[in-house]
């Protein structure tokens, strides 16, 4: 792992593409709403962030795959809300 070969560009563009997600957990956990959240679209953006750990560990190990690891986390978490959230749905359906 050499920090010198470390693309400022592809680091930046996960920083960037990670800031929404803090938001988007906070907002799953208060609203206990699926309204406007897609379970594809997390899925798919999660095995986007899976796949570059997988890509940086076989071909380009450096620090930049912790940022893909920890957007991999947020998304599983909002994963883990959405879930939860339609369970919440379902049983107010239901009474």
């Amino acid at each position: 792992m050499d920090i010198a070969n470390v693309s400022v560009f592809e680091a930046l563009m996960i920083v960037c593409f990670g800031a929404a997600w803090p938001f988007s957990i906070v907002k799953s956990h208060m609203s206990r709403s699926t309204a406007g959240k897609s379970v594809v679209f997390l899925v798919v953006v999660f095995v986007g962030y899976v796949s570059g750990c997988v890509h940086k560990c076989l071909y380009d190990l450096d620090p930049v795959i912790w940022l893909y690891a920890l957007n991999a986390i947020m998304v599983f978490v909002d994963i883990c809300l959405y879930a939860r959230n339609r369970c919440y749905e379902l049983q107010l359906a239901a009474a």
